[in-house]
């Protein structure tokens, strides 16, 4: 495998692309909020429901909106500390796998799950995710197996940063 990239590297990327997101989010959201408050969205009639639409629309947004800003803080406030070999995989590990003769990286972190980072040479798991629940906890030398649509996945824990 070739250079890994540093944890803090990869942690600020992740924080960009969360921010990237956030910002394009409530881009949406403010948009969605001027449609349903805008004078063409008012009813015509009792059937007219396009403010209602928008106003849904809108509270559905400004959930994410609360969503994506929690996660980018999670993110934010993870801590990045160096692992040993024998010590167990946690949040803010960088993980070196081997499955089927092919090596993988993982970056566990509390949030931003399935996104690549350094060019799509790691992916960052969470601990919600099956993979994250099956590689928290174990050490190197430590073999985890996981079943994903009907099929079994064994990965050996090769290296931890």
């Amino acid at each position: 495998m070739s250079a890994k990239p540093s944890k803090s590297a990869l942690k600020q990327e992740l924080v960009s692309l969360l921010q990237r997101d956030l910002e394009v989010l409530q881009r949406a959201h403010r948009a969605s909020q001027e449609g349903a408050t805008h004078e063409e969205a008012k009813p015509e009639n009792d059937k007219d429901t396009r403010a209602l639409e928008q106003s849904y629309l809108a509270r559905g947004q400004a959930r994410r909106v609360d969503d994506l800003s929690s996660a980018l803080s999670a993110v934010q406030a993870m801590s990045l500390r160096p692992f040993r070999d024998d010590q167990p995989i946690a949040i803010g590990a960088l993980v070196q796998v081997e499955e089927d003769d092919q090596e993988r990286l993982f970056f566990i972190a509390p949030e931003g799950g399935g996104t690549a980072l350094a060019d799509g040479a790691v992916q960052v798991v969470t601990p919600r995710s099956p993979l994250g629940r099956a590689l928290l906890g174990k050490r190197v030398g430590d073999v985890c197996s996981l079943s994903v649509a009907s099929r079994t996945r064994e990965l050996a824990v090769v290296g931890i940063e």
